[in-house]
């Protein structure tokens, strides 16, 4: 927690940090997705975390009624999904020096806030402070109290006795690292920014929105590294650099994206495809989201990269 002169400080820098992000045009949500963050948000800090349920926030936000049933109407869990989606673009475009971090945890909807770079969880009242204070000073003396002054002499003890049996470099020296050619840990690629050939009234908007989610999503697959588009490779270097290139495009309720993927190393195309999805009554950053999850899915068939490569 902060200490008490920050925590007394914490809020209005929360409800700053919640203005900043709701009007920023980095982060896209429909008007029931901006309400929803705005209550879970005002509700922490009020001190009613604990009533934020499925049910409270469906009748404050989405209007339903006494006999609103969450299995078979998942509005809630749904705005839920598509707010921390839109939380995590924020932050990756828009939001990187921000002094602090909202996120909502899945799961769950209480919204969580750290300062930015820290890890350190912003209090919302100098009240909570207090309490972690007084739950720190009442806590049981537990065996872990004892066991961590007695492990490091313990350490040390157990590696007198192997360095007598063993020279202790031998247990520090790394093993040397074999060299890997053409494995999945060598795969890297850049996502160039996708052309808006028309159609669609954000234009570019919308053609660098969708690049960034592929930016997103492709960073947190296994055994892939993306580079930003500036990022120099020397010539030398026997790792191949591929690139994402593409386009977008809409019209008769249908919206287009084209991509292709270049080998850096003689500019072959090693695959290209087109795909389309119904744009009548569906969000444009829902349709972006379920693109990009298709591309990815279909680059694990590529054999270049290989299907290992695009496992999670």
């Amino acid at each position: 927690m902060l200490p008490m002169d920050d925590a007394a400080n914490g809020e209005e820098g929360i409800r700053e940090q919640l203005d900043r992000i709701l009007g920023s045009p980095s982060f896209q949500v429909p008007d029931r997705g901006r309400h929803f963050l705005r209550y879970v948000v005002a509700e922490t800090l009020e001190g009613r975390s604990e009533q934020l349920n499925v049910h409270a926030i469906a009748k404050a936000v989405f209007d339903r009624g006494v006999g609103f049933d969450a299995n078979s109407d998942p509005v809630v869990r749904v705005e839920a999904g598509r707010v921390r989606r839109a939380l995590e673009r924020y932050y990756l475009i828009s939001g990187r020096h921000d002094p602090i971090i909202i996120t909502i945890p899945k799961g769950r909807y209480e919204p969580r806030f750290e300062r930015a770079g820290q890890g350190t969880a912003v209090s919302a009242s100098a009240g909570e402070s207090d309490e972690s204070q007084a739950r720190q000073k009442n806590r049981k003396f537990s065996y872990r109290d004892l066991l961590v002054p007695l492990g490091v002499p313990a350490v040390f003890a157990a590696l007198t006795m192997l360095a007598l049996i063993r020279p202790l470099e031998t247990y520090l020296t790394p093993a040397p690292v074999q060299q890997m050619t053409g494995e999945k840990s060598q795969f890297r690629i850049v996502v160039e920014r996708f052309a808006a050939l028309g159609g669609i009234a954000e234009g570019s908007g919308v053609a660098r929105s969708l690049s960034d989610q592929l930016v997103l999503q492709l960073s947190k697959v296994n055994g892939v590294v993306v580079l930003d588009p500036s990022h120099s490779v020397p010539a030398s270097t026997a790792v191949t650099i591929f690139t994402l290139q593409g386009s977008i495009s809409r019209g008769n309720d249908l919206i287009r994206v084209q991509a292709r993927l270049v080998a850096g190393t003689n500019g072959r195309i090693v695959w290209a495809q087109r795909f389309e999805s119904q744009t009548e009554g569906r969000n444009i950053i829902d349709l972006q989201a379920e693109i990009c999850t298709q591309i990815v899915k279909d680059l694990a068939a590529v054999p270049e990269i290989g299907a290992s490569a695009l496992t999670r």
